[in-house]
């Protein structure tokens, strides 16, 4: 993975959100919260550009090999993203308004892989394209464990 990245590493459990907002130009262009502990072991929260050029939002997680889901089509182009820490498991979670959120992915990356070691922040992609714009706004972290996964707070 190549794209521009800016990770932190954040100790115990967590909440990380953002307002993401893309220049849609090109096909998979993206605004991604990204959790890291190494080249084979990733996650990623995308609102991506789907090949039809209708927005979204996709998780990826790799251990060793990349599994891709596609979730809910946002209409417009911004949404909002979180990503929490709960021990050695992680969440997904996104949102229309940045207050009710819709449940994505629960996950643990590869054995290998620390959960609390793991970094967590933004990236912008644009693999087929000639890059986009992401912007990330009104960033909220907590280090406090999510209550609910399912709850849509």
């Amino acid at each position: 993975m190549n794209a521009p990245r800016l990770l932190g590493d954040p100790a115990g459990d967590f909440q990380l959100s953002a307002r993401v907002t893309v220049g849609f130009a090109a096909a998979f262009d993206a605004g991604v919260l990204l959790l890291w502990a190494h080249e084979g072991a990733w996650a990623k929260l995308c609102f991506e550009s789907s090949p039809q050029g209708e927005p979204m939002v996709v998780s990826v997680v790799t251990r060793g090999v990349s599994d891709d889901c596609n979730s809910v089509e946002v209409d417009g182009n911004q949404v909002w993203l979180r990503v929490a820490r709960l021990g050695r498991t992680f969440a997904f979670h996104a949102s229309t308004d940045g207050t009710t959120w819709r449940f994505v992915r629960y996950f643990t990356l590869a054995p290998d892989a620390d959960a609390t070691t793991v970094a967590v922040g933004f990236e912008a992609q644009s693999p087929t394209g000639e890059g986009c714009t992401a912007t990330f706004d009104t960033i909220r972290y907590t280090a406090e464990r999510l209550s609910d996964l399912r709850d849509g707070a």
